[in-house]
């Protein structure tokens, strides 16, 4: 199986774009794909323990649960100039998530057989 990375832009303001990414990855690492997933913009707060708790959307999974699928069966990402920006710091983030930069992300998806999405 192909490995995925995918890369959220958007937060609340964009909540259903946002609720898509979280979905497939989730959906993704349930089959056993090796994903990872790349929180930046809006959505690194994400990474933050509280806030996946606090997103709400209209039929779609809880985005704590797909998040902690994630975590649990591939990697999470929050964009290192993204949490500066926001303050955040890798004492903040929920066990699990970690803090890297786009020379990282670059790396992940110029690898062979790797897809990348971006929402």
């Amino acid at each position: 199986m192909r490995s995925l990375r995918i890369k959220v832009t958007c937060g609340v303001e964009d909540a259903e774009r946002c609720n898509q990414a979280f979905t497939v990855a989730a959906a993704a690492a349930a089959a056993g794909a090796d994903i990872g997933l790349w929180l930046t913009g809006e959505a690194a707060w994400f990474g933050v323990p509280g806030h996946a708790e606090e997103f709400a959307l209209p039929h779609a999974a809880p985005l704590a649960d797909l998040l902690a699928t994630v975590v649990e069966l591939g990697q999470v990402t929050v964009c290192t100039q993204c949490a500066v920006r926001r303050g955040i710091t890798e004492t903040d983030l929920v066990p699990g998530v970690r803090i890297a930069g786009a020379a990282a992300f670059a790396e992940e998806i110029l690898g062979d057989g790797v897809q990348a999405l971006v929402y």
